[in-house]
């Protein structure tokens, strides 16, 4: 499994994302894959998952079937994440 975090890089909850993520990582040793939405590969997962909002985490499966997803503020807890998240490499 693996989590994905859509996100526009440049808009106001850039930061806290961001920050989020490096905080997740450094805590569990679990990875979140980042994804600008704006770029092609972020459009597409977006249109992929229904995602309508940013940020959004998205929890998939191993073989990338969508299993659940938290948008917008507040962030999620990081123990609802780590749940799905994979292990770094």
């Amino acid at each position: 499994m693996k989590v994905v975090l859509l996100y526009r890089p440049n808009s106001e909850f850039a930061r806290s994302s961001e920050e989020f993520v490096n905080e997740f990582e450094r805590r569990t040793s679990k990875t979140i894959e980042t994804i600008n939405i704006d770029t092609p590969e972020g459009i597409s997962k977006a249109q992929l998952y229904g995602v309508m909002d940013h940020p959004t985490f998205v929890a998939l499966s191993d073989d990338g079937g969508f299993l659940r997803a938290w948008t917008g503020k507040p962030l999620p807890v990081m123990n609802d994440l780590s749940a799905y998240a994979g292990n770094r490499r």
